[in-house]
């Protein structure tokens, strides 16, 4: 998971955020209905869903939980019921690592043409 633009607007269709996390929609979709007391996106005249910066965050948890760490979405579900306050950190962390990790990856390409 791989945040590909800073979060600067107040709603981001679920394409972006899709897009965002590298997920299809239907996966949003999926985590918006499981975890329902966490992620409440707004919905427009249309009824297409418009996810504030919040609700990114959140599901940004909800993908290292469940990709990164393995737990299942009731694990999941529990880890962010217990509230523990160490889990942005672990979250700013890998996506770091990642960003650093395909930097170099880049950078190994650009040097072997």
């Amino acid at each position: 998971m791989e945040t590909k633009q800073p979060l600067d607007k107040l709603y981001y269709s679920i394409s972006e955020v899709a897009d965002m996390l590298n997920v299809n929609s239907s996966l949003i979709r999926f985590w918006e209905k499981e975890f329902s007391s966490y992620v409440k996106p707004k919905k427009n005249r249309n009824g297409k869903r418009m996810f504030t910066p919040s609700d990114i965050d959140t599901l940004k948890k909800i993908y290292y939980l469940t990709k990164d760490k393995g737990y299942t979405l009731s694990g999941a579900r529990n880890y962010l019921n217990a509230g523990k306050k160490d889990l942005d950190q672990k979250v700013y962390l890998t996506e770091s690592l990642k960003s650093i990790k395909s930097f170099l990856l880049n950078l190994r390409n650009q040097l072997n043409d």
